[in-house]
């Protein structure tokens, strides 16, 4: 089941289409979705309609079977109209799967609801099993993931000036097509906007804007060539990051702002963080992963140790027993 986006799917793996706005459409997701024995509904406050996505409230609401309810953003301070609808959600979903101990700690710090009902599943990510490709000649930087405000990338621009010393002149690789929502409302500014800091401040041979779509095996290579993946966020309240696993998942070596996420994976030591305004610790950060081998590989095999538990089998199987179990749990209700 998806959200309609205003073309039809091609795909036979979608069973169905919501259509936001649509009272009608909304029960008819909620009776479909009910022929199936567990509903696992993904929660974003962008996703569905109405103010703050409130009209998936009554998509639950017209369900007969168990719901797992997956919370990607978890806001830490929430307007009065988003908290009632998550507080709403929460309340009817049977169980809440979040995907790292921050978001855990958030929700139950900031929203009133049952505690019992909480799970942690960590962000699924394909782990490489094949040999990994031969790296490019100049030390990489990557970012990827659909552009826009708040991706940061101006904070590596910057930096790249600093590195231009280095051996093999490292370059930084933008990966990703600009976000539709940004694109729709603000054209390629913010792109352009990069594209033109790079130009002035001189580095526009070592930065590559790559718009370009791939599937997952080719941005699994993408992100095994890179020396170091730079996520540079300017979010201080992301408890989820989808490209910081994937990251991990590949055995790189990462570079965060402090974002909650950020904080709690890299810990460990696969990575560095660093304040958001501190462009000083972000080209120290840098330099260091770049010159500093054993530094770098101490990095890459911690994160190589992370890597089995986000694997997709072992994400896919957590969510299966949670599933068999609030069966049983609906059967032996019904007794």
């Amino acid at each position: 089941m998806r959200v309609a986006d205003g073309l039809p799917s091609s795909s036979n793996r979608v069973v169905g289409e919501l259509v936001n706005g649509s009272t009608r459409s909304a029960a008819a997701c909620a009776d479909l979705l009910s022929q199936n024995d567990v509903a696992v509904i993904q929660h974003e406050y962008g996703i569905y309609g109405g103010v703050d996505g409130d009209e998936v409230v009554e998509i639950i609401d017209g369900l007969r079977i168990p719901s797992i309810v997956v919370a990607h953003t978890i806001l830490k301070d929430p307007t009065p109209h988003q908290r009632s609808v998550f507080e709403t959600i929460t309340s009817m979903a049977d169980q809440v799967v979040v995907m790292s101990e921050g978001a855990r700690q958030r929700l139950c710090q900031v929203y009133n609801f049952d505690r019992r009902k909480v799970t942690t599943i960590p962000h699924g990510a394909t782990v490489p099993t094949a040999a990994r490709p031969k790296r490019p000649g100049r030390p990489t930087l990557l970012t990827w993931g659909l552009m826009g405000p708040g991706k940061g990338v101006e904070r590596v621009i910057e930096a790249m000036g600093s590195l231009r010393d280095l051996p093999g002149r490292p370059r930084y690789v933008v990966a990703g097509r600009t976000h539709p929502k940004v694109l729709a409302a603000e054209g390629e500014a913010y792109r352009d906007a990069r594209i033109e800091q790079a130009r002035s401040s001189g580095v526009a041979d070592s930065v590559c804007f790559d718009p370009g779509y791939r599937d997952v095996t080719m941005l699994t290579e993408l992100i095994q060539t890179s020396s170091v993946v730079v996520l540079p966020y300017d979010s201080t309240d992301q408890v989820t990051s989808g490209v910081l696993v994937d990251a991990i998942a590949s055995g790189r070596p990462v570079v965060a702002t402090a974002f909650p996420h950020a904080v709690e994976l890299l810990s460990s030591g696969a990575g560095i963080v660093v304040g958001h305004d501190d462009q000083d610790a972000l080209a120290s950060a840098l330099r260091r992963v770049l010159t500093e081998p054993r530094l770098a590989g101490s990095m890459a095999a911690e994160a190589r140790q992370l890597a089995p538990e986000m694997a997709w089998p072992v994400v896919s199987g957590a969510y299966l027993h949670l599933a068999h179990r609030l069966i049983a749990e609906q059967r032996a209700a019904a007794v």
